[in-house]
């Protein structure tokens, strides 16, 4: 199940869809920013490189891949869950933990989208591992098929080769990844603005999301048609 929620002030929202405003408490965001600015950072290995400096710079003309992508990713990660529950009930937790719903948040105000789930989540190595660094068979193979395929068939290559996540950088200047792993006590932040660096840190807030994985979008000034709760409604009625 696919959940829109949308936080914006002032304004309207259609009877289908569940209005949320979020309480800012400025400690804890400044807290989780002195965090980061302590946390480790790390190089993106070469092949996350190669494919970055493909996705942002050349080839794509639908942006709105970024947002399948994230779905599918997440829709992956609460199967994967639900099978794990077949055999280990307690692990898919009480209450509202138990619906492996995904959730998009739209915040006009602050102009981010955040996508998330309550599937596996992923501990700090996870991070790093999935975020970090590409298979370079992969990498490669998207690299010769991008210089095979016709521009128009761009937008298909994407999801093939376990190179989506990265198309958030269609949309976004920064993203950050917050994620808590069923197997581990411990919730972790993963950030980049695809410089060329991430930086990851033990969540200072402790455990907010109970489990799963939730991806902030700060979008770009030019790609901020996808804050319109009608254009998200569109691409994923597609």
């Amino acid at each position: 199940m696919l959940i829109l929620l949308i936080n914006q002030f002032n304004q309207s929202t259609s009877d289908e869809t569940n209005e949320t405003i979020e309480e800012v408490n400025p400690s804890q965001d400044e807290l989780l920013e002195e965090a980061l600015k302590d946390g480790q950072t790390q190089d993106f290995n070469a092949d996350v490189h190669r494919v970055l400096d493909i996705i942002i710079n050349s080839i794509y003309t639908e942006k709105e891949i970024f947002l399948r992508e994230l779905i599918s990713n997440c829709s992956d990660a609460s199967a994967k869950m639900r099978f794990i529950g077949l055999t280990n009930d307690e692990a898919l937790g009480t209450g509202d933990m138990r619906e492996l719903d995904i959730k998009i948040e739209l915040d006009e105000v602050n102009k981010t989208v955040t996508i998330s789930d309550k599937g596996l989540g992923m501990t700090k190595q996870q991070l790093i591992e999935n975020l970090g660094t590409i298979a370079k068979s992969g990498t490669s193979n998207f690299a010769e098929k991008v210089k095979e395929s016709q521009a128009s068939n761009h937008n298909d290559l994407i999801g093939q080769f376990g190179v989506g996540f990265y198309s958030v950088f269609l949309v976004a200047d920064k993203v950050m990844v917050t994620s808590k792993s069923y197997e581990d006590e411990d919730q972790y932040i993963w950030r980049s603005d695809a410089s060329g660096t991430f930086t990851i840190v033990k969540d200072p807030r402790g455990n907010t999301i109970g489990r799963g994985t939730s991806i902030k979008l700060f979008l770009r000034t030019d790609t901020q048609e996808f804050i319109k709760e009608s254009r998200i409604e569109e691409i994923v009625k597609k």
